[in-house]
């Protein structure tokens, strides 16, 4: 069974799922299990990529395919999870109020979900279709798997931080327990984390002879890791590009001095001790921390120190007075 079949096969598999979910979604006019379809998809590609290998040799005979299965199984049993708990606790999805009555804009909900899936999936197909066999895993496989493994581990906890503080009524306005304080957005960076590590870890699959660095196939698997960044990290309505910017205005309204430090002193993704030595030009490139993620008022500034000054205690305001504040 050729890699190409195996890939042709997700494709029908993603998307007569999505397709399916969204008609019966349609008809019933509802979003409840859109998520929960997404994480089903995902373990669905996990079993048919397992089961439909190019090579006569069992399943069990691989340790590569073996953890590599292992760990996208736990990443994705993880999101399935927790979005069905969101789901639940939250009663609804208000990203689709206004679309699900829509046939066309509702649809491409679910056709985006679908391609989703298949290029996050790209690495885990790649290495379970390979007619390659290695009994034993190389130094970069160890690197790359447990770095998958720490993503997936850096996503589950801040997750979980996250949901308890909030169930536990927000305390401080702007979550900084555990993982929280060291990065403004660790769950993306643990998401973000996993793909790379996964599709480095499907560098010694490859069935070219040269390796992976002359096979177009591995490298179009880079698709999962860059695709999974500029979700998370530029397209509005979602990531970090939702969380911030604009949107940060609810705790400069509330809190301007205190989200001000925690921003000076936390990396927005990767996370980090000692965040406000960064020079800013570091910040812009390696860090990730873009411009476009400040949060500007309508008048086009931003909030500036006397400003902050006016809603701070006397002996608040003789600190600040003192204090060095810096550019971020």
């Amino acid at each position: 069974m050729s890699q190409g079949f195996v890939y042709a096969i997700s494709v029908a598999v993603t998307f007569g799922i999505q397709l399916t979910g969204f008609a019966v979604a349609y008809l019933l006019q509802t979003e409840t299990f859109y998520d929960i379809l997404g994480g089903l998809n995902y373990l669905a590609l996990a079993v048919w990529s397992a089961s439909g290998q190019k090579s006569d040799l069992q399943f069990h005979d691989d340790p590569r395919k073996i953890a590599m299965t292992a760990v996208f199984v736990c990443s994705r049993s993880w999101l399935l999870l927790f979005l069905a708990w969101r789901a639940h606790e939250r009663k609804g999805d208000s990203r689709f109020d206004e679309v699900k009555d829509k046939f066309f804009s509702f649809l491409v909900y679910w056709i985006v979900q679908g391609l989703w899936v298949m290029l996050i999936s790209m690495p885990l197909v790649f290495v379970n279709s390979s007619s390659v066999l290695k009994t034993e895993l190389s130094p970069l496989d160890f690197i790359a798997i447990i770095g998958f493994g720490l993503g997936v581990f850096t996503e589950v906890i801040s997750d979980i931080q996250k949901a308890l503080w909030v169930k536990a009524g927000r305390n401080g306005g702007f979550c900084t327990v555990g993982l929280w304080a060291f990065s403004r957005h660790p769950n993306y960076f643990g998401e973000i984390l996993q793909w790379w590590c996964a599709w480095i870890f499907a560098y010694s699959s490859s069935e070219v002879s040269g390796g992976g660095v002359v096979d177009p196939l591995w490298w179009g698997c880079i698709v999962s890791p860059l695709f999974t960044m500029h979700i998370l990290l530029n397209i509005p309505g979602t990531g970090i590009t939702h969380a911030e910017g604009k949107n940060l205005k609810r705790y400069y309204d509330k809190f301007p001095s205190e989200y001000s430090e925690y921003r000076s002193n936390t990396s927005v993704l990767i996370p980090f001790i000692g965040y406000r030595y960064v020079p800013s030009f570091l910040k812009r490139t390696i860090f990730l921390d873009f411009e476009r993620y400040e949060y500007k008022p309508r008048d086009g500034k931003t909030p500036s120190v006397d400003a902050k000054k006016a809603m701070l205690s006397t002996s608040q305001t003789e600190l600040l007075d003192n204090t060095v504040v810096p550019v971020v």
